[in-house]
């Protein structure tokens, strides 16, 4: 499971979404569109992602979750509020996608998404986290929360 990055299983799981929708007309039954908030939420979880990922290049770490060592524990912008904002910015994107494209197996895309990062990536990441890290990134934990 962790050797494919979290945004290709959300790739995966939208195209599955996506097919499933196209076999059955599901709108037609719970028309669930709501654009301009998909949109709304499609912007707001792709620059979450986006930030994040630019303190991480600017203080030169890795991006890749099975990267084997970090140089630094980035604590600052949105990591101040939630450990792991590029996974809370791939959440909120896939619901904007979902809530989009209104499409009752979309919905479940956003799920699906949350269930691969928090029990199967985050907790071997947040492991490898404290053996680099050790006291500082349990500090760290200490004050803010996986999520939001």
């Amino acid at each position: 499971m962790l050797k494919l990055p979290p945004p290709l299983w959300a790739l995966v799981f939208l195209i599955a979404a996506g097919v499933a929708s196209a076999l059955y007309p599901w709108r037609a039954l719970f028309d669930l569109r709501v654009v301009w908030l998909g949109v709304a939420l499609v912007v707001c979880g792709f620059g979450l992602s986006f930030w994040a990922a630019m303190l991480f290049r600017r203080d030169g770490t890795e991006l890749n979750p099975v990267s084997e060592s970090n140089k630094t524990l980035v604590v600052r912008g949105p990591f101040r509020f939630t450990r792991n904002p590029m996974y809370l910015g791939l959440f909120v994107l896939t619901l904007g996608i979902a809530i989009w494209v209104g499409s009752l197996p979309m919905l479940a895309v956003p799920l699906l998404v949350f269930g691969t990062a928090n029990w199967g990536h985050i907790p071997f990441e947040e492991a490898k986290m404290r053996r680099q890290f050790g006291a500082s990134y349990d500090q760290y934990t200490d004050r803010v929360r996986r999520w939001i």
